[in-house]
């Protein structure tokens, strides 16, 4: 093995222990890069100038306006009521009885409409608590059953779904959110069958075992591993503002009303890019000033922007009242944007220093050479990369940036509809990702109190799992019957 390839493999276990331990990646992942570079041969400086920033800021220039509206649109949900008043109705519906169920609903329901995982998360989390305490299920399957409501079928799978790792793909492949809407469907009811299911009978088995509502005290939390530390120090400190102390004393609102704002995010992209938008004149768009790109290029990303925008207006004008400060709601999402936007980028200007090295080429050929389907090596070089950065959209990106233009090509050559490819890629970033170094993982344990001892086992087997299986069926059923 070369020393540039020993500095890649050095690179990404570091990458992957050190974000774990807490270090941030918007300075981690150019270190490690240089470290990559060093061990190379590389010129260490020209190297983060002319190739690592470039990446970084391209990322940024085309999905900071999907990480911004989406930010605000979270943010307006939860102040006005609206996140809570939807989560309410849909637990009242369905009962304390079926909590499990009722709560990855109000979580995929919110999450589907365009509403931060962060968000919904703290908002969810207490109507959680007081419902598998009515019910008597044990408190450690609650970070489970928000994982699978939230980062799973209306992350990667369910056709239009707003979010980033949705569109992502869409450039690469000319799609957009809705691309092979029956193969997504499909995984996504495997997502939300097998997960609910798997979660139902733990709850059964523990209940069994005399476990009611408040978890066993266990000595040491941690993952196995990672070494052991007291499970108040495993968990970081989760940063609110004071509004998130009082979670459950948000305005009422209309149930409606509140639902309307999902359906307009949905709807109104769903009629963008598949009526609207195919019907206007983007002759404009060959000039050099424009990129010289077709509107198959930006059609899926500009349905997303102008739904968001038509969504948070909605919002901002049917809850004025409900909303105590406009402003500091607007601004507080815009700054909640600004580190997600920027730790992705900065995977991605991390991904671009790699595909870069001459060692990569070993790596890109094995990769390719895994299989023939060009689908089976687009789904493992996704899932490993986000497995390795903890990030669906980080490792998405790395993956596209280095192989993107490679994997169109095979498909377009083997008459692969890039539909099935966008949907394939999308769905092969949501299941690694979720190893226990990712960040939303440990925000989410954070939020409940609990450790990866009591709590991740379950999040591995409805975030992980399920998703991989979910992912092997769709490309199946791609391979045998095409997209639909």
């Amino acid at each position: 093995m070369s020393l540039g390839l020993i500095g890649i493999v050095v690179s990404l276990g570091l990458l992957m222990y050190l974000a774990y331990r807490g270090i941030n990646v918007l300075i981690l992942a150019p270190i490690l890069a240089l470290l990559a570079t060093l061990m190379a041969g590389g010129p260490m400086l020209a190297t983060y100038t002319q190739v690592f920033m470039p990446a970084l800021g391209g990322y940024a220039i085309t999905y900071f306006p999907l990480f911004l509206l989406g930010a605000i649109f979270g943010k307006v949900m939860d102040v006005s009521g609206s996140a809570k008043a939807i989560a309410d109705f849909i637990v009242t519906r369905i009962g304390a009885s079926r909590a499990i169920l009722a709560i990855t609903l109000a979580c995929g329901i919110l999450t589907y409409g365009g509403v931060s995982l962060f968000v919904v998360a703290f908002a969810v989390f207490p109507i959680a608590a007081a419902l598998f305490k009515e019910a008597g299920l044990p408190k450690r399957l609650i970070p489970a059953t928000i994982a699978l409501g939230s980062f799973t079928f209306t992350m990667t799978a369910l056709p239009g779904t707003p979010a980033i790792q949705n569109a992502i793909p869409a450039p690469f492949f000319s799609t957009n959110a809705f691309a092979a809407p029956g193969l997504g469907a499909i995984a996504g009811l495997i997502m939300l069958v097998g997960g609910v299911l798997w979660l139902d009978r733990r709850a059964k088995k523990l209940i069994a075992a005399g476990e009611g509502y408040e978890p066993p005290v266990i000595a040491g939390g941690g993952f196995p591993g990672f070494g052991r530390k007291k499970a108040a120090e495993e968990q970081p400190r989760v940063e609110h503002s004071d509004q998130d102390d009082h979670l459950m004393e948000r305005p009422h609102v209309p149930v409606w009303l509140a639902f309307l704002p999902i359906v307009v995010v949905i709807g109104l992209n769903y009629a963008l890019v598949n009526w609207i938008f195919p019907s206007m004149e983007f002759e404009y768009l060959q000039q050099e000033a424009y990129g010289s790109v077709g509107i198959d290029k930006v059609a899926g990303i500009w349905g997303i922007i102008v739904a968001l925008v038509a969504a948070i207006v909605l919002n901002l004008g049917t809850n004025w009242g409900r909303i105590q400060d406009v402003k500091a709601t607007v601004n507080e999402g815009t700054m909640g944007s600004l580190l997600p936007i920027f730790n992705t980028a900065s995977e991605v200007g991390y991904g671009a220093v790699i595909a870069s090295l001459a060692a990569f080429t070993t790596i890109k050929e094995a990769v390719l050479g895994v299989s023939g389907n060009p689908l089976v090596s687009l789904a493992l070089s996704v899932n490993v990369l986000a497995g390795v950065t903890g990030s669906a959209s980080g490792g998405m990106s790395i993956a596209l940036e280095a192989l993107g233009d490679q994997f169109r090509t095979m498909a377009v050559e083997q008459g692969i509809d890039l539909e099935l490819v966008h949907r394939v890629t999308a769905i092969a970033s949501g299941g690694f990702d979720a190893l226990p170094h990712n960040g939303a993982v440990i925000t989410l344990l954070g939020i409940c109190g609990l450790t990866h001892r009591q709590s991740y086992k379950d999040i591995g087997v409805v975030a992980v799992l399920i998703p991989v299986i979910a992912l092997v069926a769709v490309i199946v059923l791609g391979t045998l019957f095409g997209s639909f």
